[in-house]
């Protein structure tokens, strides 16, 4: 209620005092909204949807998931030439510090809430919003992002694989859907100008996340359950100990490897009745394994682009000491679970 509260104040505010973002919409994205949050839910992400006839993407490194966004001739949108840099090439970051200027001006004016705007983080494509609720404190990841009327690139032609587990049709529908790009600054680069944007598909891992069964009842409230979610659950929670535990060792690795992995073992196992509810410690088992030799080779491919490797090997440490406090919790029964 209190973010709602408070992001409607905000939309409503950045469409009205800046013409370039007047067309913003929001779409709540990540755990919560996918129904996988584990604890608290005392963080939030809301994507700020822009929409954007069409632009040119060129590919700024070998991902296949970076690009550098140009305007076609004459666009629609004039009000945006203004965040072009000396390239011509759209600019992330003037953007987000437009954003981030009405956002801090804004908040000034929302009455009997407490919000603050989070110092920026670099490379960060969120504006972060403290929100005071005593005893504890919200965060809200606000996240500016283009919504582009065009088809995917080609480096996603391999991916999304779930003929098998949701159908040819599903995955023709997904693909039919726009193209999210968010601003988020490539480390790659070696000067960092912060003209990158990255692909974004939290639009379809809602959908799938919500919409997870291979048949159609799946979960549904006379259909019959499986256990997806609860080994996603299971395994975001391990995650988000060890990394409570060991910060540091462990700054590389974010819930986004796991629900990639997730989604590679919703494909490989591909049956409702591969996922029976009763047998949540057998497919969370097979579910891990899956992971931890991802994480021995350092190679787990994006699920909507096949050539990206998320477990990039100059992270390698950090995989090996995740592999390495998994099993040691595999071989002792969990004792991050009873504690």
């Amino acid at each position: 209620r209190l973010v709602n509260q408070v992001v409607s104040h905000l939309i409503q505010a950045i469409r009205s005092t800046n013409s370039s973002f007047s067309s913003i919409k929001r779409l709540g994205a990540g755990s919560y909204y996918e129904h996988v949050k584990i604890s608290e839910p005392n963080e939030f992400d809301i994507m700020l949807v822009m929409p954007v006839a069409r632009l040119q993407l060129d590919e700024c490194d070998d991902t296949g998931a970076y690009y550098y966004l140009t305007f076609k001739r004459n666009p629609k949108e004039k009000h945006l030439l203004k965040f072009l840099d000396e390239d011509g090439k759209l600019s992330a970051f003037k953007m987000l510090q437009a954003l981030r200027e009405i956002i801090k001006r804004e908040i000034k004016n929302i009455k009997d809430v407490e919000v603050t705007v989070k110092r920026k983080k670099a490379g960060s494509p969120a504006i972060t919003l403290l929100i005071k609720n005593p005893p504890a404190e919200i965060s809200v990841d606000i996240i500016l992002t283009l919504e582009v009327q065009q088809s995917w690139p080609p480096s996603t032609q391999g991916g999304l694989k779930i003929e098998q587990w949701l159908g040819r049709k599903v995955r023709g529908e997904f693909r039919n859907k726009s193209l999210y790009l968010v601003a988020k600054q490539n480390k790659r680069e070696k000067v960092l100008r912060g003209n990158t944007w990255r692909l974004s598909f939290s639009h379809i891992e809602k959908a799938m996340m919500n919409n997870h069964g291979s048949s159609k009842t799946c979960c549904e409230s006379d259909g019959p359950k499986c256990c997806r979610k609860g080994c996603l659950k299971l395994l975001k929670y391990l995650l988000e100990q060890l990394k409570m535990k060991d910060t540091k060792e462990l700054e590389k690795i974010c819930s986004y490897h796991v629900k990639t992995a997730f989604f590679h073992s919703c494909v490989m196992w591909p049956n409702d009745t591969d996922w029976c509810l009763g047998d949540l410690d057998h497919c969370f088992q097979k579910y891990l394994e899956y992971f931890l030799d991802c994480l021995q080779k350092s190679h787990l491919p994006h699920f909507f682009i096949p050539q990206y490797n998320l477990l990039s090997p100059e992270d390698k440490a950090s995989s090996d000491f995740l592999s390495r406090q998994i099993n040691h919790q595999l071989n002792n029964g969990f004792p991050i679970f009873q504690e």
